[in-house]
Formats: C-alpha cells, sequence, structure tokens
C-alpha cells in the first residue's frame, strides 16, 4: 500500500477572511497550534480540561484514559453523567424559550419546538417507554421518518439509559431483522408511514415482516408515530400508538446517570456483507467528541441557525442533528423530504425562509444539484449563511469551488470533514476561523487527533506519497467494540500488521508539501493499473472538473494486459448522450483526464447515466458498479436504491 500514487494536483488557496477570524472560536493559526501543543505535550491532561469545561457529570470522573485492555479503551471510566440531561436540561435555566428545532415537513408545513417543550416531550416519552418495561440497558431500535419525534425518540432512551439503535427508513425489511436480531431489541418505535418527493412511503409493514422472519421473540413492543393516519395492519398484544402511549404520561422524568462508558447507542454499518456490524459508542466520550466539533469545526454561534441534511439513520444525523446542536444550545432545521421536491430549489429556499447561516450536506447532494440547475441558488438570497460544510466522502474540487461560489457567494469558508460512523465525530476538518483552505483537502486533524499516513508495516510515508490512513493514538469519541463481537473488532481497526495499536480507517490518503491531508478512496476502491497504485476519488475529481460533467464514479475491471482497467460511469449535466453523440463525448472525456493527471488514468470504458445507483440517503453503490464494470449478475439487494432502473442504463459502454 506504500506505493499508491497521487495523481490529483490542486494549488489554489483560500486563506480565512480576517473578519471571520476576529470572532471565531479557534481564532487564527497560532491558537490552532496552541491546542495542538496542548495535547501533544500532556494528552490525558488535555481531554481532562475539555471534559470537565464542556460535559455536564453527575459524577466527576477521576480516570482519564485506561489503556489497560487495548484495544478496548476507556475513557472517563469513573465519571456518570446522561447525555440527555447534557442536550435538554443544562438549557431550561437559560433559554427555555429558544427555538430548539424548525422542522419542515415534506408538504411544506413548518413545526417550532423550543427547548423547555422538547425537554417536555423527551421526558413524556421517556415515562411512556418505561411504561412499557424498558430501562437501562435495553436495546430499541428505531425505524423513523426524518421529524421531532425521531429525535424524541433517540433522546428519550438515552434519559433512560436504553441503547437505541436507527435503522435508516430507506433499509429493506430483511436489514431491519438483522440489525433488530443482532441488537437482541425488545422494543422497535416506527411510524405507520413516511413522507418523501410528494408520496407517503409504509414503514409499519417492513417491521411487520422483519417481526415475522423469526429470531425476534426478544421484541414486546412496537410503538408506532401516526405519521399519516392510513391503514395499517394492527398487532394488539404488540402495538401501541405513540399519542395514546404518552397521553397522561408526567413531563419531567429523572435522568438514567450512567458511567462514561455506557453504550449510548448502536449502529449498523451501510453496506456490510454477512453478520451486520454494529458500531458501539460509549456515552461521554462520545458527546465530548460532538460538542468540540461543533464548537470548532462548525465554529457555533448563539445566534446560529444550523442545518445538517442528514438522516438520522446514519451517523452523521446522530452526531449533528440528535446530540451536537442540541448539545450546544442550537436552533437547527429538521427537513423530512428530498433536495429536489417539489423542485431543485427547495434546499436554496429553505435557507432563505429559515435564515440558515451554517450548512452541512454531502458532496453527493451538492453534484446533483449542479445537475438540476448550477444557477438556481443565485436566484434566492443566501446572505445568511456564513459557513458551509460538506460530508460523507472527499468533495472534488470543481464541486467544492460552485458550493463556494454559487452557494456561499464567494464569502463562506467550506469545512470539507472526514471522519466515520467509527469515529462519532470529525477528526480531519479545517478549523474555518484558522485553516487556510485547498479545494478538495479535509486538511488537518483536529487538535488532539493523532492521524497519520502509514505503510503496511506501520512506518511513515513520506509527503506526496500514498498510504494508509491511521489515527495513531485512542481518542474519547472512537468506538469502543462492534456489538457482540469483540474479536472482529480487534481484526478489522487494530490489525496485528500494524501492531495493534494503530485505529484503521479503511481509507487510502496522502499529505502534500504543507501537511495537508487528501484522501484518495477506500483500501478497496484502489486501482492496480499497470503496476501503479491508483486512488478512484482522483480520476473522479478530473472528470467532474470537465465542464459538460455534473457527476462521476470510477471502480476497475480486471485487465489481462494491465491487471485493472478503470470504468468511468458519468453524469452530464445536459441529457444522456446516445450512439454517436456518446462515442464522441467518451472521447472527449478521455483526452480529458489525459491532459489533467496522464494516459495513466485514461478510463478504458465510459458510461452515460441519467444519475448513479445510490440509497435514498444520496450515497453511491460502488458495490453494484463493480459488478455492472464486470458484467456480473447483479444479485445484491437493491431495495433501498432511489433508482433501481439506472442499473440498465449503466450496463451499455461506449
Amino acid at each position: 500500500m506504500a506505493n499508491i500514487e497521487t495523481i490529483l494536483r490542486e494549488n489554489r488557496l483560500f486563506p480565512p477572511d480576517p473578519a471571520f477570524v476576529a470572532r471565531a472560536n479557534v481564532s487564527g493559526l497560532d491558537a490552532y497550534h496552541a491546542l495542538c501543543r496542548e495535547a501533544e505535550q500532556d494528552y490525558p491532561g488535555f481531554w481532562a480540561r475539555l471534559a470537565r469545561q464542556h460535559v455536564l457529570w453527575h459524577k466527576a470522573f477521576t480516570t482519564v484514559l485506561d489503556e489497560s485492555n487495548a484495544p478496548f479503551y476507556r475513557w472517563f471510566a469513573d465519571g456518570q453523567l446522561n447525555v440527555s440531561h447534557n442536550c435538554l436540561d443544562r438549557h431550561l435555566d437559560k433559554q427555555p424559550d429558544k427555538i430548539a428545532i424548525i422542522f419542515e415537513a415534506d408538504d411544506g408545513t413548518v413545526t417550532r419546538i423550543n427547548y423547555g417543550d422538547l425537554y417536555r416531550r423527551v421526558c413524556a416519552f421517556a415515562n411512556a417507554l418505561k411504561s412499557r418495561g424498558i430501562g437501562k440497558g435495553d436495546r430499541v431500535v428505531i425505524y423513523m421518518p426524518m421529524s421531532i419525534e425521531v429525535v424524541v425518540a433517540m433522546q428519550a432512551c438515552a434519559r433512560i439509559g436504553a441503547i437505541h439503535s436507527v435503522v435508516f427508513g430507506g433499509f429493506s425489511a430483511k436489514s431491519l431483522h438483522e440489525r433488530i436480531v443482532d441488537a437482541g431489541a425488545c422494543a422497535v418505535i416506527t411510524a405507520d408511514e413516511q413522507c418523501r418527493g410528494g408520496r407517503a412511503i409504509p414503514l409499519k409493514p417492513a417491521v411487520d415482516e422483519a417481526l415475522a422472519m423469526g429470531g425476534t421473540d426478544s421484541v414486546h413492543s412496537v410503538v408506532i408515530y401516526r405519521r399519516t393516519g392510513n391503514h395499517i395492519l394492527w398487532h394488539p398484544t404488540r402495538d401501541v400508538w405513540w399519542h395514546e402511549l404518552v397521553q397522561g404520561q408526567p413531563q419531567s422524568c429523572e435522568p438514567e446517570w450512567v458511567e462514561a462508558e455506557h453504550p449510548l447507542f448502536i449502529l449498523y454499518t451501510s453496506g456490510s456483507t454477512g453478520k451486520p456490524k454494529g458500531v458501539q459508542h460509549s456515552s461521554g466520550g462520545y458527546l465530548l467528541g460532538t460538542v468540540l466539533s461543533m464548537q470548532w469545526v462548525f465554529d457555533y454561534r448563539p445566534d446560529d441557525v444550523f442545518w445538517c441534511t442528514a438522516d438520522v439513520g446514519w451517523v452523521t444525523g446522530h452526531s449533528y442533528v440528535t446530540y451536537g446542536p442540541l448539545a450546544v444550545g442550537a436552533t437547527q432545521v429538521i427537513y423530512e423530504g428530498v433536495p429536489t421536491h417539489p423542485d431543485a430549489g427547495r434546499f436554496w429556499r429553505m435557507i432563505q425562509e429559515h435564515q440558515v447561516s451554517v450548512f452541512y450536506t454531502a458532496p453527493t447532494a451538492i453534484r446533483s444539484l449542479i445537475k438540476a440547475g448550477g444557477d438556481l441558488p443565485r436566484k434566492y438570497d443566501l446572505s445568511s449563511l456564513r459557513l458551509l460544510g460538506s460530508v460523507g466522502e472527499p468533495i472534488n474540487p470543481e464541486a467544492w469551488i460552485w458550493y463556494h461560489e454559487a452557494v456561499g457567494g464567494g464569502r463562506c469558508p467550506i469545512v470539507d470533514t472526514w471522519w466515520q460512523t467509527e469515529t462519532g465525530s470529525h477528526m480531519i476538518a479545517p478549523l474555518p476561523g484558522s485553516t487556510p483552505l485547498k479545494p478538495g483537502s479535509c486538511t488537518f486533524p483536529l487538535p488532539g487527533i493523532m492521524a497519520g499516513v502509514v505503510d503496511e508495516t506501520g512506518a511513515n510515508v513520506e509527503s506526496g506519497k500514498g498510504g494508509l490512513l491511521v489515527i495513531q493514538r485512542p481518542f474519547p469519541s472512537q468506538l469502543r467494540t462492534l456489538w457482540d463481537d469483540p474479536e472482529r473488532f480487534k481484526n478489522t481497526y487494530f490489525p496485528e500488521e500494524l501492531g495493534g495499536r494503530y485505529y484503521l480507517a479503511g481509507d487510502s490518503a496522502h499529505r502534500d508539501k504543507d501537511g495537508y491531508f487528501w484522501i484518495m478512496g477506500r483500501i478497496d476502491d484502489v486501482l492496480n493499473v499497470s503496476g501503479h497504485r491508483l486512488g478512484t476519488m482522483e480520476i473522479e475529481s478530473a472528470l467532474v472538473a470537465h465542464p459538460l460533467v455534473a457527476e462521476a464514479a470510477v471502480v476497475g475491471k480486471p485487465h489481462e494486459v494491465k491487471g485493472e482497467a478503470v470504468v468511468a460511469y458519468v453524469v452530464l449535466k445536459g441529457h444522456r448522450p446516445e450512439g454517436a453523440a456518446a462515442r464522441q463525448t467518451a472521447a472527449k472525456l478521455r483526452d480529458w483526464v489525459t491532459e489533467q493527471i496522464g494516459a495513466l488514468a485514461k478510463p478504458e470504458e465510459i458510461r452515460f447515466g441519467d444519475n448513479l445507483p445510490k440509497t435514498r440517503s444520496g450515497k453511491i453503490m460502488r458495490r453494484l458498479l463493480r459488478a455492472l464494470a464486470k458484467g456480473e449478475k447483479i444479485t445484491q439487494d437493491v431495495s433501498t436504491l432511489e433508482n433501481p432502473a439506472i442499473l440498465e442504463q449503466l450496463k451499455v459502454a461506449e
């Protein structure tokens, strides 16, 4: 892995605006470096100071980091707290009337709820769960639409010490069943239906199907939020309406004080094969990571209106919808639907109407919105924005530039954040009042995060050379284990080949001469072309830099001579070409890639589609693209795809 070659060249630099620096929570590079030095000089002391400053403890901790059973690290282990108490109770004296959530439904209906009311609703639902016999350590699966209620459900579980496991509402009954069984859940919280893109999509029937598959005897309760009121099947001994369960429940609920290492949630990683991989996060360390990243990376200010577009079915929605924003007392927007309904101006209209100041979304959404109408943002008043964010995968430099200029008006820093389900919070990201930005780079590790790029023996590789991205010291927000599978945890994330001491991210990366980190793609997405190891992200970035291209995904397929050939799936900003027009466009794009990064990276095949195969959350299903490139029959579950018909288009090469 030490010879992964970097082929992307990006030299544009965007220093932070002096006016932004002057008001920033971390102001200037000197302040950033001072925090980094503090962590290097006294690592436990650094984290202890921050934990005491930013987290409310019911019982103070006396131990900071316990490494005695590595890699099963423990942080603040003898301290006690409650995460819901940190998100809600702490605001009741100072700002009970401050708006906590602005919820916009798919049809445009807007509901606002303040911190006092949110506290009372969480407490009532927590008491309702306790009335069903649910308590500390029990696992509760949540399968719900984006709503105020899903935040209430997660916070209520945290309040009583129950361990929640949220399953994205686009997952199939089979996927839901696997997660219910693996977690040993005692209850499922769901809704009759969810609303997306003007359509009602059933949820409760998938729960019924999952529970009928067997091995689910542990589930004694299904709580249903009435979203649409349409007909559902009813199991009287198991099912209960949310609104009936909370009726008459007290609107105060003493928090269950738990140890810092008590599991807050299990989240199953998407795309896993075989047994689901249940990432288990702690309470204290995880909460600290979300709060610090809200303060440092999002530069949280009390007057901000924060909007993270992620679904709570993913870790981004856990950290930057349900927990981080509420822990710092922010006002945030939650949206039920899709970015293109009723038209591609939906996001920009919402930013205008709700006066959003911090906007955090995924590169896939950005590229899709470029295709849907690259000039659309200019038709809206986006002057409330002061900070933009990107999450989920590396953002192509040209998409970064569009985001910066068309959405941010050239004045908003972009925090391109690298982190994972397993890390719980941001690991490598700009601090917007400190870091000069390079389009496409996630820049530098956060203070206290000891990231590196190493070869397969764990030795650091030189600048400009690609290798394995690792984190070289334990950090508070990292996963503690995989649920009920400690051996898989050790083998996957702390392999013996690296000495069992480094957290292996599974991404390839390199650092440039200035120390900036560049993510090159997943390790299993590295292509071996004529003996050269190439990261897919860099070829994708070159394609997206062409003025005709809105989005691209690159995979490899076996080649008798080269070992692997580059196959590119391309979505154009205009109509999908066919026949001679497609061949001409493909030839242009091959020449363009050759010009941009060299003949080595020139795609052997280019396939055009109206879109790429994505889940409803916008995640590109690259394993399906690899199967298509090899001519294999698709045997995998495609029920989570937003657009399964697109697979037929992408079978044709030009």
